[in-house]
């Protein structure tokens, strides 16, 4: 875990060295080694000073997140972190001087370790990070972060540290008063030595800042007229932005305001406390679960088949030069691929490469990137309205107008071209793979992959396996999702596949809500209350009502008899149909978009679909909003359109926007218990039809005791 040694000197060097990992993590047992070794070196009288360093290429990544998302005992942590606070506090009075010698990113609890030695050198290391992500994943700075660094730098520069998880360089570190020098990489372990021979030569006793006599907080502290004017701004600006579903940033906030006003030994037990909240909490294990160990097994192709050698690329064909095939292009020629941008005209590829230099532009205005990287990138853009030119291409993606004979036009002109081991991939987000893969006259090369928009932000890929799709082509194409940076679900083929199909659930209920007379503010509020990142009427307009409509109509046409009409069938028609509001795209849908201000309700929805007179509450609205796509997802687990539980909820998270502090659509089931969760559909499905009824499979694993995830 730790290696120790003393030198002639009598400095001892306590360097991290965590076994079986590249990176070092804290957790009980390191954690105990720690202060096993730090202990050992502050009561050994031949041992004058301390460096805590790294071996490996970072200092320390951080705390063991499955020893955290695993903790049950409240109690127990508790007591673990009241430790761990005194053995900090130890080094910091213990009269010998202590130094951190950071290699490279030293983040959440790694930073918290450092914070806790009287002196921290870093390397000028361009790659490294400083900064404190617990409250991306629903937890705090539970080592001290939230009480030491607002005595260093001052409440206002502590909170977007603390509160967003934003990381920063070592530059600007030491700007914030983090870091006390910066030098040469290579040079830090020999900084921080030297600090500590100079701080032993001064004979003062060493102290941390708030230990000194007439410690003043940095700009004031909690109770100060600027303390008290940047929590209750910070406070209506949280509000503002997570309507209180998110505990670990409103932790943090108390934190600085009870600890900054008193000592630090208090402060401690402050923080300790808020942390033992968080960790033992449903939100930091939803969080964990799906925004970190799920995404990590979907990053690293977790479900990758087996014995397909790794497929390299060189060269990728964008059928379609629209705003979603040059966000193609872009993330593609980003990842050092070229691409060959067709569409059918010269005009209108150089436009959809016009597109992305106009992205590019920006960040060489905002200094991200310098105008000669921008031209290498734009070089690697081939505009063209010649097939020939995908001679070479080892994929091809199209996102062609989402109409059967385009597609299947586009795909033979493709394929009479490509090699015949290259991989044809349709963008499509609605109509089934296996039935597009009847124009190919290679099947089994033929994958969905469906990009969200912008696509060159978007980070999330739905890779979607037909009847005839190999393995060996879904491996390759995972191989491609990977080059480009994003992150890939792995869903089997059916209407709508997953992601279409699930999304839907939410806009369809808005509008379900809406002809019912509920009001239409009071359901779009409900959609931003539940976590959503917008109402589903507003998210319609955005889709466009037309779009609803004409895929309400597509399948009323495949299914005949066997289509069931829904009511955002009926609001999609006559809005559409009937009142010409096409959504966002025409200036006017549920919302108007007036030229001169914001968008506002249209105030004929009013006449259109009367307001009844007793409208449900905000609490029944947002558990139809949410659980109607928790149903539809267990429906897709159940007919095996999803592969995995953690599939859907990183889908849902990365793809619609899916609050994280449920966990995803699948998670929130798992929180809520699967017994409390049939009960409820059985209600709501008895209230408001079948749409809510548990699937069978749900209905099985409650009645076995089962979970989706372990406890």
């Amino acid at each position: 875990m730790l290696n120790y040694s003393v030198d002639a000197d009598g400095i001892a060097t306590v360097e991290f060295d965590y076994p079986g990992k590249s990176q070092n993590i804290l957790n009980a047992a390191s954690m105990g080694a720690y202060a096993d070794a730090m202990q050992k070196a502050l009561g050994d009288p031949a041992v004058r000073g301390i460096v805590v360093a790294s071996a490996k290429k970072d200092f320390i990544a951080g705390g063991d997140l499955a020893e955290l998302a695993g903790a049950t005992d409240a109690a127990g942590f508790h007591a673990a972190i009241s430790q761990t606070h005194k053995l900090m506090r130890a080094i910091e009075l213990g009269g010998k001087p202590v130094a951190a010698a950071l290699n490279g990113s030293a983040l959440g609890g790694g930073l918290e370790v450092a914070l806790g030695c009287h002196h921290r050198v870093a390397a000028d290391n361009p790659k490294a990070r400083f900064g404190f992500p617990e409250a991306t994943l629903g937890l705090l700075p539970g080592a001290g972060g939230t009480q030491r660094v607002p005595r260093l730098t001052g409440m206002q520069a502590a909170a977007p540290l603390l509160m967003e998880g934003k990381r920063i360089k070592a530059a600007e570190a030491q700007k914030l008063g983090m870091i006390h020098a910066v030098v040469p990489a290579g040079e830090e372990r020999q900084a921080a030595r030297k600090w500590v021979l100079d701080a032993l030569a001064s004979g003062a006793k060493p102290l941390q800042p708030w230990d000194a006599k007439g410690f003043r907080i940095p700009g004031g502290g909690p109770n100060t007229p600027n303390g008290m004017q940047m929590l209750m701004a910070a406070n209506a600006m949280l509000r503002e932005k997570t309507y209180d579903n998110y505990p670990a940033p409103k932790h943090i906030l108390s934190c600085v305001y009870e600890g900054l006003s008193t000592n630090l030994d208090t402060g401690l037990a402050i923080e300790a406390r808020y942390f033992t909240n968080l960790v033992m909490s449903a939100v930091s294990k939803n969080m964990i679960r799906s925004l970190f160990f799920g995404m990590q097994e979907a990053n690293k192709l977790a479900s990758r088949p087996a014995g397909v050698q790794p497929q390299k690329y060189t060269k990728i064909g964008m059928l379609g030069a629209g705003m979603m095939g040059a966000g193609i292009a872009i993330s593609t020629a980003t990842a050092g691929i070229d691409i060959v941008l067709l569409d059918t005209t010269q005009e209108a590829a150089d436009k959809g490469k016009d597109y992305a230099r106009k992205q590019w532009n920006k960040q060489v205005q905002r200094g991200r990137m310098t105008a000669e990287a921008m031209d290498a990138l734009l070089a690697r853009i081939h505009p063209t309205a010649s097939y020939s030119d995908l001679a070479g291409c080892e994929l091809v993606v199209e996102a062609v107008f989402e109409k059967r004979e385009i597609k299947a036009e586009v795909t033979k002109k493709a394929e009479a071209v490509i090699a015949p081991d290259a991989i044809f991939a349709s963008n499509t987000s609605t109509l089934p793979i296996t039935g597009l893969a009847e124009a190919s006259v290679r099947p089994a090369n033929f994958i969905g992959l469906h990009f969200f928009s912008p696509a060159e932000k978007m980070p999330l890929v739905e890779i979607i396996v037909g009847k005839a799709t190999s393995d060996a082509t879904l491996a390759r194409s995972m191989d491609y999702v990977r080059a480009i940076g994003k992150t890939p679900i792995v869903v089997n083929d059916s209407r709508g596949f997953y992601t279409s199909r699930v999304f839907g659930t939410y806009v369809s209920e808005g509008m379900a809500l809406l002809e019912e007379g509920v009001p239409p503010a009071l359901i779009d509020k409900a959609g931003l209350i539940a976590g959503m990142p917008v109402g589903p009427l507003a998210l319609a307009d955005e889709v466009s009502i037309e779009l609803v409509h004409k895929i309400a109509q597509q399948t009323r046409a495949d299914l005949g008899k066997a289509y069931v009409e829904r009511a955002a069938d009926r609001v999609a028609a006559k809005m559409v149909a009937e009142l010409g509001r096409l959504g966002r795209k025409s200036g006017a849908g549920f919302y108007d978009y007036p030229a001169d201000g914001p968008k506002r309700l249209w105030p004929g929805l009013a006449e259109t679909f009367p307001v009844r007179a007793q409208a449900p509450t905000l609490e029944e609205i947002i558990e139809r909003l949410i659980l109607v796509q928790s149903v539809e997802t267990m429906r897709c687990l159940e007919e095996k359109v999803l592969r995995a539980p953690i599939d859907a909820d990183i889908g849902a998270i990365l793809g619609w926007g899916y609050p994280p502090f449920r966990g995803g659509p699948i998670g929130w089931l798992h929180t809520l218990g699967l017994p409390q969760a049939v009960a409820t559909l059985d209600r709501l499905a008895a209230q408001h039809g079948p749409r809510f009824a548990a699937p069978q499979l749900l209905r099985d694993m409650a009645a076995k005791g089962e979970r989706f995830y372990p406890a």
